[in-house]
């Protein structure tokens, strides 16, 4: 029985302590043992460094929802390696703009993924490893892999996950974090206490990672959970009713879902959603976009008080809302899990229940790699950070998010930045001028609308919203595309050139 007072203990001590153990359910029902997972961490991590990799070189990768995600992890993990997972969704170019950036001196990546980026090929590191099929350019991953030693290596030291978030140009950057020189298992029962705030403990336990492992949230939590000793069950990807079968069959215990995720399931017809038993969740993270309390409350009646809230970004976590928390003060993303200071645009302290923008205490610091601008623009002289929200506290000390970013868009958890999709319809011969801006939507949380001012002579329409759209697809990750279009004959400036972006969202929320 797990208890709160346990140290996490790792899937390295498992690997040698209990090795039968199941750690891993891939998507295609493979079960992997805590033994096996170890010894092939051991190996790749063995293989990492005959390639001259060490403490503090970067490793990419552009993996689906998979086994080798977590091999890859694990050995980064024990040997001083920084670790960038790829979002498989992105463009080839945009792909190699992070792998490039980076720095990274490796590159893993799916077959299919691997074929994807035949077209920046010249641009990715010489170390190309596929997983799966054979591709031409670059070594088979298991082959390499088997050519590593199955004994943990030698100088064992903590890695990390390097992150990557926007940049002030609109391009992505990564958040790093300098590695102490501390054992794995030391970095480990850090990141367990974490996981001790929403009540996962070390001990039995079954984690269900139906999101995308790419991302930092049901990626780390993922991984963490591995290291509490839970049973990690691989989905490759979210739907509905997969989720609740596979949580019967395997008794799963927790999960990490967006909102988005939520409203999916509340949707199932009621006769479905009663079909299962769902009676072992004990723990439900949601997170990554803004999760109405209607929502919420509604997903509380359904599976009883184990849907938790939180606030958090690559910089850091910021709040946690308990299941009663929810209860007795709703909308509340929750108590602050270290210091927050709601400071205004001069940087004083604003009041209780007065908005302002979120500060908060980080575990450790970071820089933005390879954009000291926006680190200057984030993290104060007396350390404290923001992601840009703005939010409120109440009496209690409740903090409530009132807006994700100035312009940022969040759509079903995933970042959409306006500038980006802008320079890329602007690209467009009937693009005169355009507005990228985020509506409300009940299921996806924002959905992206691109508002229009064409050329002269260009007649809008049906027509040219597919030319359009067409266009985003050839250029841009299909997450960032606009879902809708809207024609303006000139759209609000002030007399400086300054794009009224509020007015903008005003008029369309209105509609």
């Amino acid at each position: 029985m797990s208890t709160p007072d346990q140290a996490p203990p790792g899937a390295y001590v498992l690997a040698a302590d209990d090795p039968q153990r199941l750690a891993l359910v891939g998507p295609d029902g493979r079960e992997v043992t805590f033994g096996e997972l170890g010894e092939a961490a051991n190996r790749l991590a063995d293989a990492f460094r005959a390639r001259g990799l060490g403490a503090g070189d970067v490793v990419a990768t552009m993996l689906h929802n998979s086994v080798e995600h977590f091999e890859a992890v694990l050995a980064t993990t024990q040997i001083g390696l920084f670790q960038v997972p790829i979002n498989v969704h992105l463009t080839p170019e945009e792909a190699a703009y992070i792998v490039t950036d980076s720095g990274a001196k490796a590159l893993i990546a799916h077959d299919d993924l691997a074929l994807g980026l035949a077209p920046v090929a010249d641009q990715l590191p010489v170390a190309r490893f596929a997983v799966g099929t054979p591709v031409a350019g670059w070594a088979d991953y298991d082959v390499w892999k088997a050519e590593g030693s199955a004994n943990p290596p030698d100088d064992r030291v903590a890695g990390a996950y390097l992150g990557y978030t926007s940049g002030t140009t609109g391009r992505p950057k990564g958040v790093r974090r300098e590695i102490p020189p501390i054992p794995p298992e030391l970095m480990i029962t850090f990141f367990g206490s974490l996981l001790s705030g929403f009540a996962l403990y070390p001990g039995p336990g079954v984690h269900l990672a139906c999101s995308p492992l790419y991302h930092a949230a049901p990626g780390n939590i993922a991984a963490q959970s591995l290291h509490l000793g839970h049973t990690v069950v691989i989905l490759p990807k979210f739907e509905p009713e997969t989720v609740l079968r596979t949580i019967e069959r395997y008794r799963v215990t927790s999960s990490q879902l967006v909102p988005t995720h939520v409203h999916r399931l509340l949707r199932l017809p009621a006769d479905v959603r009663g079909r299962y038993d769902l009676s072992s969740l004990t723990n439900l993270l949601v997170a990554g976009a803004p999760f109405g309390p209607e929502t919420k409350q509604a997903a509380l009646d359904w599976l009883g008080p184990v849907v938790w809230e939180y606030l958090a970004s690559t910089e850091g976590m910021v709040a946690i809302a308990s299941p009663a928390d929810a209860r007795s003060h709703p909308g509340t993303v929750g108590r602050p899990t270290s210091e927050v200071r709601i400071l205004d645009d001069d940087g004083e302290p604003v009041p209780v229940g007065e908005a302002g923008r979120i500060f908060f205490a980080s575990p450790s610091a970071f820089v933005y790699h390879n954009d000291p601008e926006k680190t200057a623009a984030a993290v104060r002289p007396d350390g404290f950070v923001t992601a840009g929200d703005l939010g409120q506290l109440d009496e209690d000390g409740y903090l409530y998010l009132l807006d994700r970013r100035d312009d940022l868009i969040i759509s079903g958890g995933v970042n959409v930045y306006p500038s980006e999709v802008e320079q890329r319809l602007l690209l467009h011969p009937a693009v005169a001028d355009v507005a990228v801006i985020g509506a409300p939507d009940p299921e996806w949380g924002q959905t992206v609308v691109a508002i229009v001012q064409t050329e002269p002579g260009t007649t809008p329409g049906e027509a040219l919203v597919g030319e359009l759209d067409r266009h985003c697809r050839q250029g841009l990750a299909a997450q960032k595309c606009p879902r809708r279009f809207e024609f303006r004959e000139a759209l609000p400036r002030t007399p400086t050139g300054k794009l009224l972006r509020r007015t903008l969202r005003e008029e369309v929320s209105a509609a």
